[in-house]
């Protein structure tokens, strides 16, 4: 099957709002081993809409739509996909009655355009939306699919996994394609590529699929069979092979997340850990505690922005700052290693840096980051170069931290 995804929203184009839909379609839809040719933005408006549609590529057999199915005088997708469908609105009983318990539930007045909300085409296959007030819908039209959801996010998701994909697995046959991924953090595209070169070719000859993903301070890797689960074992005894050639790189599988796989580490060695944080400013401490359970091994964080709370709350010697400076081994290690003791861990780490824009010096230039370790068996401090935007040194910063933490403790 052949998918276009169609996108409607004035804040989808003027970037106000980032469409994660149809991200995360794409990657639903290949799960299933359906293709999708096409993802495109357009403008909330009847005209638009229509002519994406007219226009839609000879070969789709799918066209799925998503927003504009609010309560608001701006949401339009409903009216025109009545009007090119030629299919009249009527109140859909079920519909109602899932909107009329929607507010009840939350003890709040329904208005009458939330009644309308429920007036939906007749030609249309409802898809019921448990989470929300916009239904989504189903039309055909000379052997094509539409599919028309509301815009937001969760609500989609559930439409689509509860109801359309068992409609479409119906109707559909996907391709038999089977996607693995690895994670990697703390190499670069280019470098991996050349430092993997002789496996990557190796892969290929195999008759894999091999895709670079990347993003700030990490690259997935996916290699996909296009016979399915057939060569799942191939694909396995490949990623083995490259976990054992860089470990230190290596931290997790498919949507695994560092701190999660961080969490995981800490807690088959029964280990806790704490955080002293300056440039970071309590990003470290917030990503390892978002994990569900992280109260098992995480105590808490000091948060020492300022030379002054450096000295007072980390004890960190003033001779030490005033000899080394704030972003540098020495600070970095008494952060850690002090840190430890006052919030009575295993294992602590420390963030000090220049993230930048400001502050850099040749000395010091911008993107300079010192990170401490301190545990059982010493303290130690890794320096890291990292570039001149401000948010993205911070969390290549952070996921650098949790790598090195995770990587000694499985080596340790």
């Amino acid at each position: 099957m052949n998918v276009e995804v169609l996108a409607i929203g004035d804040e989808l184009l003027i970037g106000q709002t980032i469409n994660t839909n149809a991200a995360w379609i794409g990657q639903e839809m290949s799960l299933r081993g359906y293709q999708v040719l096409r993802s495109i933005a357009i403008e909330d408006k009847p005209e638009a809409i229509i002519h994406a549609l007219e226009n839609r590529l000879p070969q789709t057999n799918c066209v799925i739509i998503t927003g504009g199915l609010g309560p608001t005088k701006d949401d339009l997708t409903k009216y025109t996909l009545a009007s090119y469908f030629e299919s009249p609105l009527e109140i859909h009983q079920a519909t109602l009655s899932q909107i009329e318990t929607f507010f009840k539930s939350r003890n709040r007045p329904m208005l009458e355009v939330n009644i309308q909300q429920a007036a939906l085409p007749t030609k249309a296959k409802i898809l019921t939306n448990r989470l929300g007030t916009a239904a989504g819908m189903w039309f055909e039209q000379n052997d094509v699919v539409f599919i028309s959801l509301p815009g937001v996010p969760y609500e989609m998701k559930t439409i689509m996994t509860e109801e359309a994909f068992p409609l479409l697995s119906s109707r559909f046959k996907g391709k038999n394609i089977f996607h693995q991924t690895i994670l990697t953090q703390g190499i670069g595209e280019s470098f991996l590529a050349e430092k993997i070169a002789h496996w990557e070719d190796r892969v290929r000859g195999a008759g894999l699929g091999l895709a670079y993903l990347p993003s700030p301070g990490m690259v997935k890797l996916r290699l996909t069979s296009y016979l399915g689960t057939e060569q799942k074992v191939l694909i396995s005894n490949f990623f083995k092979e490259l976990e054992a050639s860089i470990p230190e790189h290596i931290y997790g599988y498919n949507d695994s997340t560092l701190e999660e796989v961080l969490g995981s580490e800490l807690l088959l060695k029964k280990a806790t850990i704490g955080t002293v944080e300056s440039c970071t400013a309590g990003l470290l401490a917030q990503r390892i505690a978002s994990v569900s359970g992280a109260s098992m091994y995480y105590q808490g964080a000091l948060l020492t922005y300022s030379n002054e709370l450096k000295v007072n709350v980390a004890q960190v010697n003033p001779e030490t700052l005033k000899e080394f400076g704030a972003v540098s081994e020495q600070v970095a290690k008494e952060l850690a290693a002090n840190g430890r003791k006052i919030l009575g861990v295993d294992y602590c780490l420390s963030t000090t840096g220049v993230a930048g824009p400001n502050g850099g010096t040749l000395e010091k230039p911008v993107g300079l980051i010192w990170i401490g370790l301190s545990g059982p068996r010493g303290t130690i401090a890794k320096r890291f170069q990292f570039g001149d935007e401000r948010k993205r040194n911070l969390e290549m910063t952070v996921l650098a931290a949790m790598n090195w933490l995770r990587y000694f403790l499985k080596t340790c």
